[in-house]
């Protein structure tokens, strides 16, 4: 119980290496605790306590005469390597995602949105307000991303589907991996006109495997999305939502597919029982932001809502799965 009551003393920690750079000041060998302090600006005696710490979780390893190396672990926060955990580190450590934890007991009492108590406006209003947190919240999310397409992509088979529609896709990751995975599969890819600015100059639809399938479009899928085409997917939008905006959403895919359409959510599926699973954790995240994760049930139920029919859940190999819907 002491282990998992001071589980937020460890996630500070790692904040603090992240932010420090430790894991790349490490990448060409071991260092002195002295070296390290001096190349972080940091005081020596407070920076080896902070390692030897975090050296007890397998975070770095202490050899002799204080000196410091990394492990597997500590490689996930050097920033160039793949599945970087460097960015997430950052967000979850810096005050916006923080504070707002704070408020946890008062949103459990009073049913109010932690985020809103803790810094008076939405999650995404704040982000569009703050830059700094936006690029740390972007490149954390691009960083998650990058472990979890490829699985997403190779888990559905796109097989009768012309062209894909992703719905509040960001800079097109996900759909650039879909693309690249499936060469006769055209895409589309859809959000708002000031992440749809950015996306045009990114790496993932401007790709020359990609940029000839791919449109993009801007919009708010409050009101309507692209009209006319086969498959609406959504990944991690759903769960930013409560459950009459996802209706919403929903009803505006449905509106607008084709005949035989369909719509993939892609989302934690929280399953039954008492067994660890991450989606559990990041349903307390989204309580804190004014979302949720769901149960294979609460989607059935949103679909129906919408005029929609679950058909299936297919798991991944990531720790997200695909709800498939079609109309009812």
């Amino acid at each position: 119980m002491f282990k998992l009551i001071t589980g937020r003393w460890v996630s500070q920690l790692i904040y603090v290496a992240a932010k420090l750079e430790l894991a790349d000041r490490l990448k060409h060998g071991p260092r002195t605790v002295e070296e390290l302090a001096a190349g972080a600006e940091v005081q020596a005696p407070a920076l080896f306590r902070v390692l030897r710490a975090l050296a007890s979780f397998g975070v770095f390893a202490e050899t002799k005469n204080k000196r410091f190396k990394l492990t597997p672990l500590a490689v996930t926060l050097q920033k160039a390597v793949p599945g970087s955990m460097h960015p997430v580190a950052l967000m979850f450590g810096e005050k916006f995602s923080t504070d707002p934890w704070d408020q946890l007991l008062h949103g459990v009492k009073t049913g109010e949105i932690p985020f809103l108590k803790a810094h008076g406006v939405s999650p995404f209003e704040y982000l569009e307000k703050h830059p700094d947190a936006l690029k740390v919240f972007g490149e954390s999310m691009t960083s998650v991303s990058s472990m979890e397409n490829p699985a997403i992509a190779d888990a559905y088979k796109f097989s009768g589907i012309r062209t894909v529609v992703d719905v509040g896709g960001g800079h097109g990751s996900l759909l650039s991996a879909i693309l690249k995975a499936n060469p006769k599969l055209k895409g589309v890819l859809f959000d708002q006109p000031s992440v749809i600015t950015r996306a045009r100059q990114d790496q993932y639809v401007t790709a020359k495997d990609v940029a000839e399938r791919c449109i993009v479009e801007s919009g708010d899928f409050f009101k309507a999305v692209p009209k006319g085409c086969d498959a609406y997917m959504m990944k991690r939008v759903l769960h930013d939502w409560d459950d009459e905006r996802c209706a919403t959403i929903l009803a505006n895919c449905r509106a607008a597919m084709s005949e035989k359409g369909r719509v993939l959510v892609v989302d934690s599926v929280i399953p039954p029982g008492n067994d660890p699973d991450r989606g559990k954790l990041l349903d307390m995240q989204m309580l804190i932001m004014g979302g949720c994760e769901r149960t294979k049930q609460e989607f059935a139920k949103l679909f129906r809502v919408a005029g929609l029919k679950l058909t299936r859940v297919v798991p991944t190999k990531c720790p997200l799965s695909i709800v498939e819907g079609v109309r009812a």
